[in-house]
């Protein structure tokens, strides 16, 4: 009798035991099932809601600037001051792409046909004193003669306060020509992520071991991240330092972009905005908020709450640096090392703590 109740007892802590470790078993796998969801979910939503959304935004805005430069004759001012609005309307989400340079904008050479610093005023005056037809096709061959850049030189001029009355016929052909040609490029950007297009973002949305670019959502993850600290580590070190400290620790006013129309510190803030946004996984009223937040937090919510903080200290460091960027580099010079501290603290964050966690995963 006494040896049948063991048995029983045995049995029921065998059974018990079994039943533990196959629910430890369990949990284990739901919790890696419920990570993978969250990380499709997070992919799916900054591929089509935040990248693909900041695109199409700025081809529609790149639209219009080259219709309001359309509209721009000799000695029009008010043509003149709706196209440099519409120039700072267009720069805005092109600054907030620059979190994610990769895919198309990188395969295709767009970062630079769109973006080449500085402008090349002898090849750009080259051709406006020659005598060919100026067209979107003769100004592709050279990337420092085309993009933003170039467009913004024109609009504001070399002290950033051009008359209207001021402009060449040939001067304003060639801008006719710039807008044309950005606007081309914008376009290729766009429909190179979409499905009516070059599809890139199938890669992003379907990683597999096949694939040519992502094996899984992890690399998927890492390159995302790779791409906010990348921007991170440009505008501390270079956007901001070298105007800032470039001619031996004294400003290079010269090395300041977007100088002529003093768009340099919405600029630095729409990059940091362009951390954000991939970060929280939302543009404008747009993305259902699920970014790389939602994967960090899930294991480690101080470190979720240390990056948004400071993706948020760092933009209102920016934004409050007194006047213009080129003012400020001369005569506010501890704001903006303030700034540049602050967005050198989250890239330290975003290398040291951020991109080990995901290569972790």
């Amino acid at each position: 009798m006494k040896h049948l109740e063991f048995v029983k007892k045995a049995t029921l802590v065998a059974v018990a035991s079994f039943a533990l470790v196959s629910c430890r078993d369990t949990d284990s796998v739901v919790g890696v099932e419920e990570q993978g969801v969250v990380q499709k979910d997070v992919i799916s939503n900054i591929t089509n809601n935040v990248i693909i959304s900041t695109y199409q935004d700025l081809n529609q805005k790149a639209l219009h600037l080259k219709n309001k430069i359309d509209e721009m004759t000799v000695g029009n001012e008010q043509a003149l001051l709706a196209a440099r609005q519409a120039w700072i309307e267009a720069r805005s989400p092109w600054e907030k792409s620059e979190g994610f340079l990769y895919g198309p904008v990188d395969t295709e050479g767009l970062d630079p046909a769109l973006d080449t610093w500085p402008v090349d005023v002898q090849g750009m005056n080259n051709i406006i004193n020659g005598n060919q037809t100026i067209t979107a096709g003769l100004i592709a061959a050279n990337n420092e003669v085309r993009g933003f850049h170039l467009i913004e030189y024109l609009l504001w001029g070399e002290d950033g306060n051009k008359q209207a009355h001021q402009f060449t016929p040939r001067e304003i052909e060639y801008l006719k020509a710039a807008a044309q040609d950005l606007q081309n490029n914008t376009q290729k950007l766009h429909l190179g992520w979409i499905t009516s297009g070059g599809n890139f973002a199938q890669y992003f949305l379907n990683p597999n071991p096949n694939s040519p670019a992502y094996k899984s959502e992890k690399d998927v993850l890492v390159e995302i991240t790779d791409g906010i600290f990348t921007i991170c580590d440009e505008v501390a070190n270079t956007k901001i330092a070298e105007p800032l400290t470039g001619d031996n620790q004294a400003p290079a006013p010269e090395k300041e972009e977007s100088r002529f129309s003093h768009n340099s510190k919405k600029d630095f803030s729409d990059n940091i905005r362009s951390v954000k946004n991939i970060y929280l996984g939302v543009y404008g009223n747009g993305g259902n908020g699920k970014g790389i937040s939602n994967v960090v937090k899930e294991k480690n919510a101080a470190l979720d709450n240390e990056i948004r903080l400071q993706i948020d200290e760092a933009i209102m460091a920016i934004d409050a640096i007194p006047g213009t960027f080129s003012s400020a580099i001369f005569n506010n010079r501890p704001e903006v090392m303030y700034a540049q501290e602050k967005v050198a603290k989250l890239m330290d964050t975003i290398e040291k703590k951020l991109k080990p966690f995901i290569n972790n995963l």
